[in-house]
């Protein structure tokens, strides 16, 4: 085993370790262990970082693995418990209950702000009220005061930008 790089795991939790507790913090885990989930995340992360093409995507990768791999070690020393007086948690829809579905969503939406963060900000701006806010582009031409054409123009450049960043993020489409 590789000894431990203390100043290079230092760097990696200093330049990442806010955007991770943010997401960690998103799920449902018991946010006790948010630290715990981030802490490991980056030790993990370090062992493999050589073969790294997006430090920051496989960072929320391995949260994402550990959070659901926590998630079900204790799903199942509580269903051992609860299984014989618990009937109306087999009714349940298992999306509510999925910790993969919950955790994805907040792995998805951690990476598209971090995408939207890297554009720039009139292409950012038109994103944000064409996708997000669902409004027209006479809509949102009223609100940045441009003419229609150029929210049609930065829509298609940003839209461009945003698959590059991803790209370069390593998320897959």
């Amino acid at each position: 085993m590789v000894p431990l790089d203390e100043d290079a795991v230092a760097e990696i939790y200093r330049e990442h370790a806010p955007a991770l507790r943010r997401f960690v913090a998103r799920t449902s885990i018991d946010h006790a262990r948010v630290d715990d989930v981030v802490q490991e995340t980056v030790l993990r992360v370090w062992r493999q970082a050589p073969e790294v093409a997006s430090m920051r995507a496989y960072l929320f990768q391995t949260a994402r693995n550990i959070m659901i791999d926590m998630h079900r070690a204790a799903g199942r020393r509580v269903t051992e418990v609860a299984e014989e007086h618990d009937d109306a948690h087999a009714r349940r829809d298992p999306l509510e209950t999925n910790p993969a579905v919950e955790i994805d969503r907040a792995l998805d939406q951690m990476l598209v702000e971090d995408a939207l963060a890297r554009l720039q900000e009139a292409h950012r701006d038109v994103v944000l009220r064409l996708y997000y806010r669902r409004l027209t582009v006479a809509e949102a031409a009223r609100e940045l005061g441009v003419p229609e054409g150029t929210v049609k123009s930065r829509a298609f450049y940003a839209v461009r930008s945003l698959r590059a960043v991803l790209d370069e993020m390593g998320v897959t489409r």
